[in-house]
């Protein structure tokens, strides 16, 4: 046997380690990377199980220690190699975009509650609603302060308590009243421009949220109309007119304002720190806000949001790793596989975000885990990101709207003092909105956007 030239040893020892690279750069089975996902599931539910209350166990806590799973089960790589891949997903464009747009809207909510506009838009939908419009006119009302403000849970706390109250003098049940405010905060929350679910589902699918806004506007809107229509008959025999505050008209320019700008195209950013400024001229110029307040009323809606960017960072950078171990690749194909057409990939969608949210109880973060996967899909299938940024806001909306168990419905039923469960019986629009969000998909509506 002869012996073996030292340059075929050395260019053999770099063929073997090339393999061996490449072998442990392959993707692990698909399970096992989803499993940092998994993990986060069944940490978040069966420790809220155990604690009997979806609320007390902080959900940042369960996605941090999933993503330390995470970069522990990710094969081929050094720590320092690991952490840099999470760092990545955590410090991704749109994931540092969305922040800032969280950050930017924290702070407009705070400062136009701060000179109180919340109240002037709830004394002024109030003052104009006529005895026989009355359930439609609340639905109207919570449509638009939650469209304006951004949230329905504030929305929620504006308006239940007023609801309460016109249940009592009109001798109607606090939940079908409560169930009112409720569908009409959803409404609003699903199409705001500064709503965490549209930023979320914007940015997911790098799409601009005017456009969102149209597609959202052609599916929703003729289900929120079928439900005003039937507020109109269900209230045909009541007379009574509630009282309302003191209406100042000026307090509505800072939400007013925010939807003409955004419906025209302007940057959300630029939008929301107009508004910012906007409060502050008017809360200076009415003597409801100093230069102190103002600054602390910013501080203060920033650090509302701090839970939330907390999550979003975990939540990019545990995804990335899962993309990076094949997993998003695994579970589109897997929810692709039996698929022929972008019918079947936008229900996909749907049912995706759907669970997603029955676990986290919570419509953004549902979004914002779900987000790139529906990305990956609407690629392949070749949909319309806009149409699938609608379908994850509008379906995840829907589930949160259904779940006895949401913040939403807590809140409304603390508020009411009734049970969670007995305002779903009432909550016609959620439904309605659903129907017609499922038709959009089977019929293939708008068809401009399908």
């Amino acid at each position: 046997m002869g012996i073996i030239p030292n340059r075929y040893i050395s260019d053999l020892t770099k063929s073997l380690k090339k393999k061996q690279k490449e072998y442990n750069a392959t993707p692990m089975s698909g399970w096992l990377a989803l499993s940092p996902l998994l993990v986060f599931l069944c940490l978040y539910l069966v420790s809220s199980i155990i604690a009997q209350d979806f609320y007390k166990i902080p959900i940042s806590a369960a996605f941090l220690l999933a993503s330390i799973y995470a970069i522990a089960i990710c094969r081929g790589k050094s720590l320092d190699e690991r952490v840099a891949v999470f760092s990545e997903g955590a410090g991704n464009r749109n994931v540092l975009l969305m922040i800032w747009i969280f950050v930017l809207a924290g702070a407009f909510a705070s400062t136009a509650k701060e000179i109180g506009a919340i109240d002037a838009t709830v004394n002024i939908a109030l003052h104009i609603l006529p005895g026989r419009l009355l359930y439609a006119g609340l639905f109207i009302a919570s449509c638009f302060i939650s469209m304006a403000i951004g949230t329905s849970v504030g929305t929620i706390v504006a308006l239940v308590p007023v609801a309460a109250g016109i249940a009592q003098e009109i001798e109607v049940g606090n939940a079908f009243i409560t169930a009112i405010i409720v569908g009409g905060a959803f409404f609003g929350d699903n199409l705001s421009f500064i709503s965490d679910t549209t930023i979320a589902a914007t940015r997911t699918q790098e799409c601009s949220m005017s456009d969102k806004f149209k597609v959202n506007m052609r599916i929703v809107g003729p289900a929120a109309l079928a439900v005003t229509v039937l507020y109109i008959f269900l209230g045909r025999t009541v007379s009574v007119v509630p009282e309302a505050g003191t209406v100042d008209f000026v307090l509505l320019i800072p939400y007013l304002l925010v939807i003409i700008l955004a419906l025209s195209g302007v940057s959300v950013a630029a939008v929301l720190t107009i508004g910012i400024i906007v409060n502050a001229v008017i809360g200076f110029a009415q003597g409801s806000l100093d230069w102190s307040g103002w600054l602390g009323s910013i501080g203060g809606g920033i650090s509302g949001m701090g839970d939330l960017i907390i999550v979003t960072m975990l939540a990019g950078g545990m995804l990335e790793i899962i993309r990076e171990n094949g997993g998003l690749d695994f579970i589109v194909k897997a929810m692709t596989r039996r698929i022929r057409g972008k019918r079947g990939a936008e229900l996909s969608i749907a049912g995706l975000v759907s669970l997603a949210n029955l676990c986290t109880a919570n419509n953004t973060i549902a979004i914002i885990t779900t987000g790139r996967i529906a990305r990956d899909i609407t690629r392949k299938f070749e949909l319309d990101p806009r149409k699938t940024a609608s379908i994850l806001d509008t379906f995840s909306c829907l589930i949160q709207g259904l779940i006895p168990y949401g913040a939403q419905l807590l809140m409304a039923a603390g508020l009411a003092g009734v049970s969670s469960i007995s305002i779903i019986g009432h909550l016609y629009y959620p439904f309605v909105m659903g129907a017609f969000a499922l038709g959009a998909i089977i019929l293939r509506l708008p068809r401009r956007y399908s």
